[in-house]
């Protein structure tokens, strides 16, 4: 493994964890596709898909354990909310991560791109959540909220993700959440989710371990910088930014599975 390799894995894991730590993701749709086409075009070898969902589970645990510690002062973690989709998503990312190793690398790519598909069409749909309610007086459908988080976890577990991508439009748009408390929770769910999916990665030989270490590397220092500068920035500023992260993304992984 050369010096080009190890620096250009660490820079991959640390673009997208501070942006991940900034708007409320774990990371991997921004980390999943830059590891399939960023180190081919610097002379490197490319990833399968299955080394590209356990290094993201692996990377994607330890993004969100420095996202969840910066904003564990602000208020706006909701523990119910936590509680709820949290047990939820980790069961159904369990069934997921085990059950990816079935499949092949182009299933898992197009699991890929329907979960970013649709995270692109509901972060483009009105958001209704009133941003001042403080964070003890936040009302949703906890049952609703479990089953959505659980379908959710299913296809997360599968790509190496922890569904923080789909989760966040979800918690806006259809539980009608305010965005820094949809923010700052997703992050503590979004960890809760990928204790399952990267038990299942590891226990099904698909993580590539020197890989995964740089990336945690990267992840532990970016992801509580990005998670600071999101508690400064402007909700909308931030929504847009993910809308349209998810949006290229969705569009990249069509266009490879398509043509």
């Amino acid at each position: 493994m050369d010096f080009l390799f190890v620096i250009t894995i660490f820079l991959i894991g640390f673009i997208g964890s501070y942006i991940s730590g900034m708007v409320g993701i774990g990371g991997s749709i921004i980390k999943y596709p830059m590891l399939f086409y960023v180190p081919p075009l610097f002379g490197l070898a490319a990833f399968s898909a299955h080394e590209v969902s356990g290094i993201s589970a692996i990377q994607v645990f330890f993004a969100t354990i420095g996202g969840v510690w910066a904003y564990r002062k602000g208020g706006y973690l909701n523990k119910t909310l936590i509680i709820y989709m949290g047990v939820s998503i980790l069961i159904g990312s369990l069934i997921g991560g085990y059950g990816s190793r079935m499949m092949s690398g182009e299933v898992i790519n197009l699991v890929y791109g329907i979960l970013a598909l649709l995270a692109a069409i509901m972060m483009f749909l009105p958001k209704k959540g009133k941003e001042d309610t403080p964070t003890g007086q936040v009302t949703f459908n906890k049952w609703l909220a479990a089953l959505l988080a659980f379908i959710v976890g299913v296809g997360a577990g599968i790509v190496g993700a922890a569904g923080a991508f789909l989760l966040v439009p979800i918690m806006l748009v259809i539980l009608k959440l305010p965005t820094r408390v949809t923010i700052a929770s997703s992050l503590a769910i979004t960890f809760i989710s990928s204790i399952g999916a990267t038990v299942g990665k590891i226990s099904t030989g698909q993580v590539a371990f020197l890989p995964a270490f740089i990336m945690v590397i990267a992840s532990l220092i970016a992801s509580p910088m990005g998670a600071k500068m999101g508690q400064k920035v402007n909700t909308k500023l931030l929504q847009w930014i993910l809308a349209l992260l998810i949006l290229g993304t969705s569009m990249k992984i069509w266009i490879d599975i398509l043509i």
